[in-house]
């Protein structure tokens, strides 16, 4: 056995995956074969991984500048692919870079580099104005999510990167949509096409709710106590509508986070922890939410406001029924409104009302110390356990940052564990613990 398969399956046993799907396979051999190499894949099926395996494996050890360079439309696909890269354990650096986070936190990680740079178009075109990075050592482009980077609002930005990296001789470009022009100045000749959008056995049901007015809200309100306890997102069009249907929420006492473009990067970070650890089961999204962020596994999504487009359909409902789980996308038809076109002839559904969530059996508590720190999960579960008087199952997810840490507890346990751990000492460090 080879050390290069050797260390893949340390990988793959890091990130507790048994073994590569037929997707991953086929691309990594045809990264390792080609220098121009167009992934298309439905959402959730790993073309991170897909694609960081291959690299990493290219990445030389004796290199102290940047080799790989990935590009994302948003700043959560960043930071997803920065922490997939970290979990694998791969020996090497990788940051991310994006807009939302001050310049002297880039400054300081990039001043030693890492051989992988994720970030958004905006900051990484800033980034290599300032001259920040040696780029003549960049030799791997990833463009994740094309057909969002390369959408018009970001053409300059990604003109000026394509121009401004002189030694690439790979390009990778990913996507789960379709047909996308791709502009002549990222100056692909012939790539090699990995084609699996069509071969996805699909468990997604379409379904229809229709709402007796115009307004959707008790309709919205209805089909949430239908559905129950499960994870889901409503997907909403305007972020003015998502403050109007919170509220609504709130005011039932019906549990749940917000995201959308325009919220400060620490708010839209938390929104998603939240989401993770079980605190909210239902999160209220733009389009934003349709791609790229990392969420758990969705029973079902709801149109609140009815897509403008087919492709915002398609990514929208891509976020239920993943690889070979079930799935039930609903459309709220308001009164008089017209379905567009691409959605087709569907099913109406009528509902049973059960008794409307309750508030959250979890709590998100924010620890201030993280992985500078020399702490681990272990440390963490051990002061909550221990100190704490927690049982293993009132504690649930603990997420692991670079200067601080989110866990998920119970929520009838907070109140007696705080005074227990806050101000108590992780390692070296003291660390405040506090409820989010």
């Amino acid at each position: 056995m080879s050390l290069s398969v050797q260390k893949q399956k340390a990988i793959l046993a890091k990130l507790g995956i048994e073994k590569l799907n037929e997707m991953q396979i086929t691309s990594q051999t045809a990264i390792a074969q080609n220098n121009e190499v167009l992934l298309l894949s439905p959402t959730g099926t790993g073309k991170t991984l897909a694609f960081l395996l291959p690299i990493i494996k290219e990445l030389n050890p004796t290199v102290e500048e940047i080799q790989a360079l990935v590009i994302v439309p948003s700043r959560e696909l960043a930071i997803q692919i920065e922490q997939v890269m970290r979990d694998m354990g791969s020996g090497y650096k990788v940051n991310a870079v994006y807009g939302g986070r001050s310049g002297s936190k880039d400054k300081m990680e990039l001043k030693h580099r890492p051989a992988v740079l994720i970030g958004t178009p905006g900051r990484v075109a800033d980034h290599l104005r300032r001259r920040a990075f040696n780029k003549r050592s960049i030799k791997t482009l990833v463009l994740d999510e094309f057909d969002k980077s390369l959408e018009v609002g970001f053409e300059s930005e990604m003109k000026e990167i394509l121009n401004g990296l002189p030694n690439v001789n790979k390009k990778i470009l990913t996507s789960a949509t379709q047909g996308v022009v791709i502009p002549n100045f990222v100056g692909l000749d012939n790539p090699e096409t990995i084609d699996y959008l069509a071969t996805k056995e699909s468990k997604l049901e379409i379904r229809k709710v229709l709402s007796p007015s115009k307004d959707k809200l008790e309709t919205l309100a209805h089909l949430l106590s239908h559905i129950g306890e499960q994870n889901g997102i409503v997907f909403c069009n305007f972020k003015d509508s998502i403050q109007r249907i919170s509220d609504f929420l709130s005011s039932n006492n019906i549990a749940h986070g917000v995201f959308y473009g325009g919220m400060e990067q620490m708010d839209r970070e938390r929104a998603l922890i939240k989401f993770r650890n079980g605190t909210h089961k239902i999160l209220l999204a733009t389009d934003l939410a349709a791609r790229g962020i990392d969420v758990p596994e969705l029973d079902f999504i709801i149109h609140y406001h009815l897509p403008l487009k087919a492709e915002e359909f398609t990514h929208r409902n891509g976020r239920t029924a993943r690889m070979h789980n079930n799935g039930t996308a609903y459309v709220i038809q308001g009164k008089g409104e017209v379905l567009p076109d691409f959605i087709g002839d569907i099913p109406e559904d009528e509902l049973e009302t059960n008794v409307l969530s309750q508030p959250s059996a979890w709590n998100t508590l924010f620890i201030s110390g993280g992985r500078k720190d020399k702490i681990s999960k272990g440390d963490i579960a051990g002061l909550f356990f221990k100190q704490g008087g927690l049982n293993k199952d009132e504690l649930g997810i603990i997420e692991l940052k670079t200067d601080c840490a989110f866990v998920s507890v119970k929520a009838n346990a907070v109140s007696v564990l705080l005074p227990k751990v806050n101000n108590m000492r992780l390692k070296k460090k003291k660390v405040r613990v506090s409820v989010i």
